[in-house]
């Protein structure tokens, strides 16, 4: 990969990403699903982390009503559905006691000193993300639109509710870029655990669309699928920055 201008926003994913989890929104899913009636799998639910949390009820829904079901009815069984979902969701997060994953604020601090904006998006929706947010003290700072400045810890925090459609589509993406004034894609690396983040930054013409593999996706999981690098965790990124060529230190 041959960089042609510096990099000036990593995007980051949330739940897997920076924010440590255990399966624990799988887990929601799961107890979601079984409430509502809908046939499915742990795999099939890991499957489909990343994506926006409405959407991946129509698609289960899609799956178990068919081919010959009405939009409609889908939509109203994933409204449902949804809404239980959120109830679970958001019990758990809030009795919850959340960690950022390993190297998260190392690497947010080395970003921070070479002046590389920090975002995060996510396939949560905005109730959840603030939730999430304000445990870890990361949204000391950000003014409504939420963005950040000089002493906060990130620059910028995104869900899937507040673009029309979440991950895999670029939306997220180009809304943190039109935030700071960045037209060019290639002067922003996109980093998750899921399939869809590496979709995502693939679609939004990203300089780079890397993964860490000890979130909710192995390495093996993740490896099959278009990629420019999967790293342990969250502390190689800056060396993987460095070596190849988007920041010089």
């Amino acid at each position: 990969m041959n960089q042609i201008h510096p990099i000036k926003i990593v995007v980051f994913d949330m739940a897997g990403t920076t924010v440590r989890d255990t399966n624990e929104v799988l887990n929601c899913f799961a107890e979601a699903c079984a409430s509502e009636g809908i046939a499915t799998s742990p795999p099939r639910l890991n499957a489909l982390m990343g994506v926006s949390k409405l959407e991946v009820f129509k698609i289960l829904w899609k799956e178990q009503l068919g081919a010959t079901a009405s939009e409609s009815l889908i939509q109203a069984k994933a409204d449902q559905s949804y809404q239980v979902f959120k109830e679970i969701l958001e019990n758990y997060y809030l009795q919850a006691t959340l960690e950022p994953t390993l190297g998260a604020l190392e690497v947010f601090n080395w970003l921070k000193t070479r002046d590389i904006k920090i975002a995060l998006n996510t396939g949560f929706y905005r109730a959840v993300t603030d939730i999430i947010l304000n445990k870890l003290g990361w949204m000391a700072g950000l003014d409504k639109q939420y963005v950040g400045g000089t002493g906060t810890i990130i620059d910028y925090s995104i869900s899937s509710e507040d673009v029309p459609l979440g991950r895999p589509e670029p939306f997220m993406i180009q809304k943190i870029m039109s935030v700071f004034g960045i037209t060019d894609p290639k002067q922003v690396i996109k980093i998750g655990d899921t399939p869809v983040d590496l979709a995502e930054g693939r679609n939004a013409g990203c300089a780079a669309s890397l993964a860490v593999v000890n979130g909710t996706h192995s390495r093996i999981e993740l490896e099959v699928l278009e990629n420019d690098g999967l790293l342990p965790t969250l502390r190689e990124l800056p060396e993987w920055l460095l070596s190849n060529g988007f920041v010089k230190d």
